[in-house]
């Protein structure tokens, strides 16, 4: 295993070839990312522990996602088994990523308790779905310091996280290595980063301005969050796929960066 030093523009690429590959296998890639999001909303609703457990899952899961891009990308259709190749790599790996999912989720409840704590559980509560958002609660004082909080704490645990869950699979790293590993790639190569988020970032903020100048332009009316509701779940599929090519360039072979 090799780190890879990316140049800024690298992000962008990835965006680049997350969206070009998910248009080559748009049904497969949809279909799982759909699996992906119906599991994780089911187990979070089982009583008590359930977002506990879908957070250890996550890790597990997220490393499907990478997988099934992984054949996208070699011009492979990914099966829906592959949601679970993250749990299917043997005993080692198998106890290995449900101890990194054990440490993501000890980072994300931090994260969360502390919001807790700034506004009473009015965040969390909306974060994690048990209250419904109203635009008048989000502009409260209170609630945006418990947003600022957690996303504070959550972005340094979601760089510790990042490459992990691909570190642990496909290098056989122990999970507290792999998280070490994941920080350091990702601060070794924070301008990529950068221009990866702000690149996904503005291209959902341009989809945004699209769907709504249209749902004027020929009236839809309340149907506007019946469209958008797909278009968001494939941009996050997108998403997803572009994840892996952010660890493949950094940990592997740098001559993708031409792709």
């Amino acid at each position: 295993m090799k780190l890879q030093l990316v140049p800024a523009r690298a992000g962008f690429v990835w965006v680049r070839l997350g969206i070009r590959t998910f248009l080559r296998q748009p049904l497969a890639l949809t279909g799982l990312f759909f699996m992906f999001m119906a599991g994780m909303t089911l187990i979070s609703q089982l009583p008590l522990l359930g977002v506990p457990l879908a957070m250890v899952l996550l890790p597990g899961t997220t490393l499907g996602l990478m997988a099934a891009t992984r054949e996208a990308a070699a011009g492979k259709f990914p099966m829906p088994r592959m949601i679970l190749t993250g749990f299917r790599g043997g005993p080692k790996a198998l106890r290995g990523m449900l101890l990194l999912g054990a440490l993501y989720t000890l980072g994300f409840l931090l994260a969360m308790g502390a919001s807790w704590l700034v506004d009473g559980g009015g965040f969390s509560r909306v974060y994690l779905g048990g209250a419904s958002p109203s635009a008048q609660a989000m502009l409260e004082p209170g609630f945006q310091a418990a947003m600022w909080t957690f996303i504070a704490i959550h972005l340094p645990v979601s760089l510790l996280f990042w490459h992990a869950p691909a570190l642990v699979y496909w290098h056989g790293l122990a999970p507290m290595k792999s998280v070490f590993f994941s920080l350091v790639a990702c601060l070794r190569n924070f301008r990529a980063l950068v221009v990866f988020g702000m690149s996904w970032l503005l291209l959902l903020i341009l989809l945004l301005l699209a769907v709504t100048l249209l749902a004027s332009a020929i009236d839809l009316g309340d149907s506007l969050g019946a469209l958008m509701f797909p278009l968001m779940l494939l941009v996050a599929a997108m998403f997803f796929c572009s994840l892996f090519f952010t660890y493949r360039d950094t940990f592997e072979a740098a001559e993708v960066l031409l792709a």
